[in-house]
């Protein structure tokens, strides 16, 4: 009866443990996004106080091609798809002096998108390791903290952005700031 006892409580314990050194499961991450480790600091290129908000970041490259419109497209549908917790996000497009001018003229005549200006060197010493090619989410303290890729394809990019929407309403759900 006693060895009974003992294995109805030392069987799951050791089953545990053989289960995490042998990886038989899945490590729960529920991101969609690829997690940047360490986080990026951008704060360097905050202009002006604005209220701590969680971010959509794209950075403006030379060229607005297809992919370019497609991820300006998705941000803008995701901030609008937070509904009551869109007032804690906000959009925010940095652009550089070789960004261009024809997308940034488009951009101004939109509400919802935050325009940060910079030189093409602030953003090379910020994103040092990580391309700029994709679409971020930086939390409250502007730290980039997720990365994700950009599509040419439109059904691609609009499937894509139901990613970004899961990750940012589990962002806004869990945090209690912005």
């Amino acid at each position: 009866m006693m060895l009974i006892f003992v294995a109805v409580f030392l069987l799951p314990v050791i089953l545990a443990k053989l289960a995490l050194e042998n990886g038989w499961f899945n490590k729960a991450a529920t991101n969609k996004g690829i997690l940047i480790q360490p986080p990026i600091d951008m704060s360097l290129i905050k202009t002006e106080k604005h209220d701590p908000k969680w971010k959509l970041v794209y950075v403006l490259p030379e060229t607005c091609d297809l992919s370019c419109e497609n991820a300006l497209y998705s941000i803008g549908q995701v901030w609008s798809a937070l509904g009551k917790e869109s007032d804690r996000a906000e959009v925010v497009v940095i652009s550089h002096e070789k960004s261009s001018p024809l997308q940034l003229q488009k951009l101004k005549e939109k509400q919802k998108f935050r325009l940060l200006n910079t030189d093409l060197n602030n953003i090379q010493r910020i994103f040092n390791t990580t391309d700029t090619a994709g679409i971020f989410i930086a939390d409250t303290l502007d730290n980039v903290i997720l990365r994700y890729p950009l599509q040419s394809n439109a059904e691609q990019a609009v499937l894509h952005s139901r990613d970004i929407l899961s990750d940012m309403r589990k962002v806004l759900k869990l945090s209690k700031i912005g």
